[in-house]
């Protein structure tokens, strides 16, 4: 495709040929006047030398008057660099200051639009975290306040209020804790320890250590399949034993009385394995499931407060993935049932 002339040499062009044209005419009127020889040489040169330098003079004189201009439009909303003007010539075509403009306007209504989206979600946060450290502390106060005001002298309520009060500083601090590490984790300063592990024994462990809860809701806790080989990964150990306690203590919470919560470890790709914890609980509905990894959000609000936990759970299990570069998914159907997956480096 021809690349169109530019405009500044359209410009030159054309008032250099007006101009030429005057001069020529000009001279060529004296040559008639004063009949001088060579009437067709002198004017032919004299139109091409002036025309020539007419050309250039505009030219040099018109880039020179729109850089100075453009460069102060291109230094007020930082578009570019001061060092692109060196390598190319600023003209009086307008099209790509104008592209650059549009772009940078784009840009910044696409900064704005984020800005307000953070700021809402920031609203949202500190309204939720205030609400979750403000519900164990009133209670601690309450309890504290009942003492002081005489309940104390009876041995048995003091004994009882201050196992309550106890209870409400021990959720205060699991949300400290839990606010703790998802701000490291999303800073990047918590620092995974990787090390190979058989990721089927890390889930029996996980499995013993909530079978007691799990029996509360007459819950089984299972594989999929019996595993008599060892699968190993590579990971931090600790930190995906809290993805699987985070995801199995969630499939109880929603879990149906006598329901299964089942994991199941699957071949990806040649060094990848999927884990895969599935429930066959109340589900999530479709609307919910792109906010499921927000801190404090709740898809149930008054059923999972009852049931307890910080609200960072899933928060946490994201961001811990992520920082082994692996991927998590969810996939679930109301009234059916839930599944949480993760991938994780598999060696030999």
């Amino acid at each position: 495709m021809t690349r169109k002339l530019r405009k500044s040499y359209r410009f030159a062009f054309r008032s250099s040929l007006y101009i030429t044209l005057f001069t020529t005419s000009i001279l060529v009127a004296l040559l008639l006047f004063f009949e001088i020889e060579n009437f067709i040489l002198v004017p032919t040169l004299f139109f091409i030398a002036g025309f020539a330098f007419c050309f250039f003079i505009i030219q040099f004189r018109v880039e020179r008057f729109i850089y100075k201009r453009v460069k102060k439009i291109y230094d007020d909303v930082t578009l570019l660099d001061v060092s692109d003007f060196q390598n190319y010539p600023i003209t009086t075509d307008m099209a790509t200051l104008t592209k650059e403009i549009e772009k940078f306007a784009t840009n910044k209504k696409l900064e704005i639009e984020t800005l307000k989206i953070r700021e809402n979600y920031r609203k949202e946060f500190v309204g939720n975290v205030s609400h979750e450290l403000k519900t164990p502390l009133f209670t601690v106060q309450g309890y504290i306040l009942t003492l002081l005001d005489g309940a104390m002298e009876d041995k048995n309520i003091r004994k009882k209020y201050l196992n309550r009060a106890e209870k409400g500083v021990e959720r205060l601090i699991y949300i400290v804790k839990d606010l703790d590490m998802i701000t490291r984790l999303e800073a990047g300063d918590l620092n995974l320890d990787v090390e190979k592990f058989d990721i089927i024994e890390l889930v029996q462990n996980v499995f013993d250590l909530l079978e007691m809860k799990a029996a509360k809701k007459k819950i089984s806790l299972a594989f999929d399949m019996n595993y008599t080989k060892p699968i190993l990964v590579a990971a931090d150990k600790e930190r995906i034993q809290q993805v699987l306690t985070n995801l199995i203590v969630n499939s109880i919470k929603y879990g149906r009385e006598k329901g299964t919560t089942e994991i199941s470890v699957e071949n990806l790709i040649r060094n990848k394995v999927i884990v895969r914890v599935t429930d066959n609980g109340e589900g999530i509905e479709k609307d919910n499931i792109p906010r499921l990894f927000e801190r404090f959000y709740r898809v149930d609000q008054s059923r999972t407060r009852k049931e307890g936990g910080s609200g960072l759970g899933l928060s946490i299990v994201k961001h811990i993935i992520e920082a082994h570069n692996e991927k998590i998914y969810v996939e679930s159907e109301y009234g059916v049932g839930s599944e949480f997956s993760f991938t994780l480096e598999k060696v030999e």
